[in-house]
This record gives structure tokens, sequence and C-alpha cells, in this order.
């Protein structure tokens, strides 16, 4: 972290300090998003934004040569997505925190994200203060967590809850079948590959749907999509 002098005033005397400073990375391919952050996170005498970065390929390039203390890292960008560019970054400065940028959505995604060596996540609702916080508490070393999905995702880290709880009570055969589904298998081909008949199938498919309140494949597309599971 790099110090900045701050100037206060005490009746007529003037006292100077020296206050550390994070320098900040932002990354992500919104620009009124990440403009607008970092504008009000300038607001804040505790924080610099160094740089801010487009895509995956531009944050990775730019957290090596500037070297912040702390990259704000969004998820689904262009070129190189954050999980990746969170490994690159991690592996090749361990110095640099990563703290990610996310919304309620993508709660599998930022599981990734962990495990691929980030700090922790912020939400991107999040007041500035709260964004603040976190920046500071993982440059001294703490994990961040926010949000609805934060307990499942540190039960999962620790091995404490099942894929079965992370997926809103689907057996890992029901996970399986949801996978096949998502990328365009019919029941035929699905019980060829699993070597099961092709009633077990549709009984799998069906119980899977009366667990999500879901009705077609079309919305069970969609949930392995935001479950991670598949990408369109």
């Amino acid at each position: 972290m790099s110090r900045s002098r701050l100037t206060i005033v005490k009746g007529s005397d003037e006292v100077s300090i020296q206050v550390a400073v994070a320098r900040v990375l932002i990354a992500d391919d919104q620009n009124l998003f990440r403009s607008g952050l970092a504008r009000l996170l300038e607001g804040d005498p505790r924080v610099h934004v160094v740089a801010q970065a487009v895509d995956g390929l531009d944050v990775v390039k730019k957290a090596a040569s500037i070297k912040p203390d702390v990259v704000l890292m969004d998820l689904k960008m262009p070129n190189l997505d954050g999980i990746e560019a969170t490994r690159r970054i991690v592996t090749e400065n361990p110095e640099i925190k990563v703290l990610i940028l996310t919304t309620f959505e993508t709660d599998s995604y930022v599981l990734q994200a962990l495990r691929a060596g980030a700090s922790g996540y912020v939400l991107k609702d999040s007041q500035v203060d709260a964004i603040v916080t976190s920046i500071l508490a993982v440059i001294s070393g703490e994990r961040v967590m926010a949000g609805a999905v934060a307990k499942r995702v540190i039960d999962m880290l620790s091995g404490s809850s099942t894929p079965k709880e992370f997926y809103d009570g689907l057996t890992a055969r029901e996970v399986e079948i949801l996978k096949l589904i998502a990328i365009g298998q019919a029941n035929k081909q699905i019980a060829r590959r699993l070597e099961i008949s092709e009633k077990t199938v549709r009984n799998h498919v069906s119980n899977m749907y009366e667990k999500l309140h879901i009705y077609d494949r079309s919305q069970a597309v969609l949930y392995a999509v935001r479950k991670g599971l598949v990408e369109l």
C-alpha cells in the first residue's frame, strides 16, 4: 500500500499524518459501471484507483505491470473471463489480492473464482463504504464474503455441504442429467451415455422439474447456466 499525507486542523494547530492508501485496479467490461465505481471509490481517501481494465486479458496485463494492492474483478468479461484472469494474476503475482464483483445470480461462478485464488467477493450494488472496507480487509489477509449466497459458498469450500444442497435439492445423478440436457442431448442419448433406461431418465427429469419448479427444457438450460454448469 502507498501512503498519502493528511493534514488535520485542531484549533490553530495543524497536524500532518500519513494514511495508508490501497491501490486498486477495476476490471469490468461495462464502461458506465466501471467508471462510476472508480469515481465513487476515489471519493474515499483510503483508496486510489490506479487503473481500469475492459476485459480479462487487459486486467492480467495491467496487474502485472502496475501491481495494484487489490483487483476488483468482474466475472463475465470478453476475451478472458474473470475466473481465469484471477487464476493468472494470483499465480503470477501472489501478493495481489482479487475481490470478485458479482450479483446474487452468480454464486457458482464465485465459487470457481474463490478456488482460483480470489480473496472474496463484493456485490455490485454494495455501498461504497462496504466495498472500501472489503478492500482493506483483504489487504490485511482476511477473506471477505457478502450476500445471501455466502454461507453455502463457504460451506462448499469447507466441504461441510454437498452438491445436493448447492443445487436446490438435486441429486448428483440429476445434476449430471441436467448438464446433458443443457448441451442439447435427448433422453435417449442421455440414457445411452449413462447406461440407464430411457424411462429412468424421464423419471429423473420429472423429479428435477418438480424440485426446481420448472416445466420445460429451456428453463432447465437457464438454470444450468445460472449455476455455472454450462455456458451459452
